[in-house]
């Protein structure tokens, strides 16, 4: 369980944390709009991080910058990934077996 001296429980978190304070600072969201949007994600008291993660899906999608099938399809290439990553080395995209040669 997270503390204040450990406010996220997976590193995941602190990326999604991070990611929506970058978008902020990019001019893509800004926090009038999202405070309004999560506050109604976190009525339903689910996950805290999984209701964060939603309510950045859905500003996201209904701004144009990503909707359901491109973060899908990310997501997607991430695990397979992660999948073809020898143990120890790090995941990097370029990884993805599926991945298109740009070279």
């Amino acid at each position: 369980m997270n503390t204040p001296e450990q406010p996220f429980d997976e590193p995941w978190q602190a990326q999604l944390f991070a990611l929506t304070v970058a978008l902020n600072e990019a001019g893509w969201l800004d926090w009038s709009d999202w405070s309004t949007a999560f506050g109604q994600a976190r009525a339903a008291k689910g996950d805290y991080f999984e209701d964060w993660l939603a309510t950045l899906q859905t500003i996201l999608a209904e701004r144009d910058v990503a909707g359901g099938e491109q973060i899908a399809a990310l997501a997607a290439s991430w695990q397979r990934a992660a999948r073809a990553t020898p143990h120890g080395q790090p995941i990097e995209l370029s990884n993805d077996p599926e991945a298109l040669d740009d070279g």
